[in-house]
């Protein structure tokens, strides 16, 4: 039988991937095609770019660390890349990577969240790789949001159907 805290773990990770994941369907619906390659800064990350990094981030800590697979990850190929991806081509490769890391997540035994592997020079258990994982998606959702809001100067409406100014019971 599977740790109360591990399951309980895997399951608020599932939901931050999957809200996040949502978050970035919502934010690119609001942005046309020629601005997914423009720059918020002269040294900042595009929205094509910033879908490419996450894609290659999740895949090689989630993916390919976590479920033991073989990293192929292409770092320098998610900053240099400046075009040849349409947003439902990004959109696609973000869901299929997010789908690959839930899997992984939710089929991960006990022991191996316990395991120290090493990724990018780093060491981490299994733990700190999901950790890292959900932490580094939500870094860069933030990231999209921000650029977007500054691109359509429009409110995102993540929430727009849930009420926000609930008080804790």
């Amino acid at each position: 039988m599977e740790n109360l805290i591990l399951k309980e773990l895997k399951k608020n990770a599932v939901f931050r991937l999957e809200e996040g994941q949502r978050m970035i369907h919502v934010a690119l619906a609001k942005i046309r095609e020629e601005s997914l390659w423009q720059l918020p800064i002269a040294n900042g990350l595009s929205l094509g770019n910033q879908l490419l990094h996450i894609c290659g981030n999740m895949n090689q800590y989630a993916v390919a660390s976590l479920g033991e697979q073989l990293d192929t990850r292409k770092r320098d190929l998610e900053f240099s890349t400046k075009e040849g991806f349409s947003k439902a081509d990004l959109l696609k490769k973000l869901d299929h990577t997010v789908f690959q890391a839930i899997q992984t997540i939710q089929t991960t035994s006990e022991a191996k969240y316990c395991e120290i592997r090493r990724v990018q020079g780093f060491e981490f258990s299994g733990v700190g790789v999901l950790l890292h994982a959900v932490e580094h998606f939500s870094y860069h959702i933030g990231q999209i949001a921000f650029w977007i809001k500054k691109l359509t100067q429009e409110d995102l409406g993540f929430y727009k159907n849930h009420d926000l100014t609930q008080t804790n019971d």
